[in-house]
């Protein structure tokens, strides 16, 4: 398969982009929206194989994140950079006509997109373990918490309570957290793609903050689901039975777009192409294919 890397210039800054395959005539390109803020394409080389399928794949990192430029500036790390990047990389890949898969914060970046612009060329949207509400998700977690050991709720109150989120308690208790619903740290077993850094964790703490379930930076009002109606393309929300995005947070999406299809990874966490692989790709040919 050819894999074709390079960078986009972008606000003085460079994006990294990475094409595995080569466009099909009657099969519009995959565009791969990752995680984070914070994370990076890496775990979407899980997808490589795909491209065998004749739907070539397009993945990046954020400004921020991964192989992309990680600025010092802190007021680049908001969302209207990222949607005005993903607009850019539209251009200067030539995506007139394309599908999208976002997964976690991709998946509430496309909604942004998708709410705020009415881009056209859209062929459809996979929203895959993304809240619209971060008040909701918020929620969500702490219902999580109380699912952990009575020593593990202790520790991340306490660090909520102190702001301090350094104790080797607290660390410990938010390990098992993501273990839990997230995904395991990577091990010298783990695919390749896992085991790669990220180097997003700035971007992380600036937009996000410490952790999943304290949301104090600049996406913490995020909050689109009033909008979500304006979204007129064929969506497709995806998530885990034992997801950080719990069923009630994808319903929430899925309650709200108009026409949209919902479908529950019954054994995943909150990354199903890892979890459940196979049945990820399978869901995902099905889905793009009714929708070229």
């Amino acid at each position: 398969m050819k894999i074709e890397e390079g960078y986009m210039p972008f606000r003085g800054y460079k994006t990294y982009y990475r094409i595995v395959g080569e466009r099909t005539p009657g099969k519009a390109p995959l565009l791969l929206i990752h995680g984070g803020p914070g994370s990076s394409h890496n775990y979407f080389e899980l997808l490589d194989d795909y491209a065998e399928t004749g739907r070539q794949l397009i993945m990046y990192d954020q400004v921020g994140c991964g192989k992309s430029s990680l600025p010092e500036d802190e007021s680049v790390y908001v969302r209207e950079t990222w949607r005005a990047e993903l607009v850019a990389l539209r251009e200067y890949l030539h995506l007139d006509e394309v599908h999208m898969l976002g997964q976690s914060w991709g998946g509430m970046l496309e909604m942004y997109y998708l709410t705020t612009l009415d881009p056209k060329g859209i062929k459809s949207v996979m929203i895959d373990g993304s809240p619209s509400s971060i008040k909701l998700w918020i929620a969500e977690q702490h219902r999580l918490i109380q699912y952990l050991s009575y020593e593990d709720r202790e520790a991340i109150a306490e660090a909520e309570r102190t702001g301090d989120f350094s104790g080797p308690k607290y660390l410990a208790a938010n390990d098992r957290y993501m273990e839990r619903y997230c995904w395991d740290d990577p091990t010298p077993d783990s695919p390749e793609p896992l085991r790669r850094p990220t180097n997003g964790k700035r971007a992380s703490l600036i937009a996000e903050g410490p952790n999943e379930f304290t949301e104090n930076g600049t996406i913490s009002d995020f909050e689109v689901t009033d909008d979500l109606h304006k979204i007129h393309v064929p969506v497709l929300v995806t998530n885990g039975t034992d997801d950080l995005c719990t069923p009630l947070i994808a319903k929430t999406v899925y309650d709200h777009i108009p026409g949209a299809k919902w479908h529950l990874f019954a054994n995943s966490r909150h990354l199903a192409l890892l979890d459940q692989h196979d049945e990820f790709i399978s869901v995902l040919d099905q889905w793009l294919n009714a929708n070229d």
